[in-house]
């Protein structure tokens, strides 16, 4: 009689951890999101993760991965028993929720044979996210004659200290209105 030994494998569980995915509107703070989920496998009886670490952050408009960076077992939870790979999540940042409305300032004057300008604006809907300014708008009107024209507002520009925020905003622009007043004579 001849005896030959079998082989006894025991193979690890393989474990899948998925970041979570996140998204807001705009608001001027990062977007973070530490939670996970186990997509895939199951940890045995008592065993399983004392932590995971996830790292991720997403403050302008745009997306971001949100990834796992390490885990550490629960005591007693054996290394070698388990494969765990990781999947990133998203962060997505959107345009602020309510748009901006600039409206180019109105003006009127009686007429003096010199043009009438105004360029000045007001936000008169929406608000900025905590430290983001208007550095600057364009405001186009002139008349010269007794008459009017619309006073336009365009291209404005968004900051936060040295970034261009504009991009995090839907901006929408209302025209002024510049008015030139006949000059009254009696004879």
């Amino acid at each position: 009689i001849t005896y030959a030994d079998g082989k006894l494998t025991v193979n690890p569980v393989a474990i899948e951890l998925t970041a979570n995915s996140a998204s807001k509107p705009y608001d001027g703070k990062a977007l973070t999101d530490s939670g996970y989920k186990i997509t895939s496998g199951a940890f045995v009886g008592e065993d399983g993760l004392a932590s995971v670490t996830v790292t991720g952050s997403q403050t302008y408009v745009g997306t971001h991965a949100n990834t796992i960076t390490g885990h550490t077992l629960k005591d007693g939870t054996t290394a070698g028993n388990y494969t765990i790979t990781y999947k990133p999540g998203t962060l997505e940042v959107t345009q602020a929720a309510i748009a901006i409305t600039i409206t180019a300032d109105s003006d009127s004057k009686t007429y003096d044979g010199s043009a009438l300008t105004k360029n000045s604006y007001t936000i008169s809907s929406g608000a900025l996210a905590t430290g983001d300014k208007i550095s600057s708008v364009t405001v186009t009107g002139s008349q010269t004659d007794a008459g009017y024209i619309a006073n336009v507002a365009s291209a404005a520009v968004i900051m936060n200290g040295t970034e261009n925020v504009t991009a995090n905003y839907k901006i929408t622009y209302a025209d002024g209105k510049l008015t030139v007043n006949p000059v009254a004579i009696e004879l």
